[in-house]
């Protein structure tokens, strides 16, 4: 069971799903990390998904309803009861002792500035409402996005990976619209490097046409040789 301080482990996050989807609303304290709030006791309503924000842990406290992160709240200990999340009736102010004066001051007294200064100023703060605790969600950025285009054996490739999840794995694409990507990227380096591989695959593609020459050539003399002797 995770302590005021540490908030909630991973074990504890699963249990309160398994109690919520049985229909219980399992009871948490509020941890130093939550603020003004600390210490008192609510009761989860709803977990939502944590990809979405880190404060995913929907917590009832009083008339309210509010996110906060694992850090915020841990189980709450065995005794802890519903009074802590309710708040405490103010104590009635005990009425006024009588005081006995003297009739001719009762008619002549009234009361002083200083006086309906502050009467005015304990009435204002008997009216002022109570103060609510508002959190704002945290939204969780997206993660990095990479397109690699490579070349090896020959091939051209392109794949694309966005954080750890792999959205195309590496596929052939023709020379011409690798070009058109490498075309795209304003360094002198890997212009040089493209003009290189193309080179090369020129050179050995006309290395391979004389090679087809030759052969078919000698092909054609032999064929001529058999039509003669026929």
């Amino acid at each position: 069971m995770g302590a005021a301080g540490q908030g909630l482990s991973d074990d504890e996050v699963r249990s309160i799903r398994e109690a919520l989807a049985a229909g219980r609303r399992p009871r948490v304290v509020f941890t130093a990390s939550a603020g003004q709030i600390a210490g008192q006791v609510g009761q989860v309503v709803e977990l939502t998904d944590p990809a979405v924000s880190d404060e995913f842990v929907v917590v009832r406290f009083g008339r309210d309803e509010l996110p906060f992160s694992p850090a915020d709240v841990a189980v709450a200990p065995r005794g802890a009861g519903r009074k802590a999340v309710e708040p405490q009736p103010e104590p009635e102010p005990e009425p006024p002792v009588a005081v006995a004066v003297e009739p001719e001051f009762v008619l002549d007294r009234v009361p002083t500035p200083r006086a309906r200064q502050e009467e005015s100023r304990v009435e204002t703060v008997e009216a002022k409402p109570a103060r609510r605790v508002v959190k704002a969600a945290k939204v969780k950025a997206p993660a990095g996005l990479t397109v690699t285009l490579a070349y090896a054996e020959g091939e051209w490739t392109v794949a694309a990976q966005q954080g750890g999840k792999v959205l195309a794995k590496p596929y052939v694409v023709k020379p011409a619209e690798a070009l058109r990507m490498v075309a795209l990227v304003d360094v002198p380096g890997v212009h040089e490097a493209v003009e290189q591989i193309l080179a090369a695959e020129r050179a050995e593609a006309e290395q391979q046409a004389e090679k087809l020459r030759a052969e078919l050539a000698e092909i054609e003399a032999r064929l001529a040789e058999l039509r003669e002797a026929g």
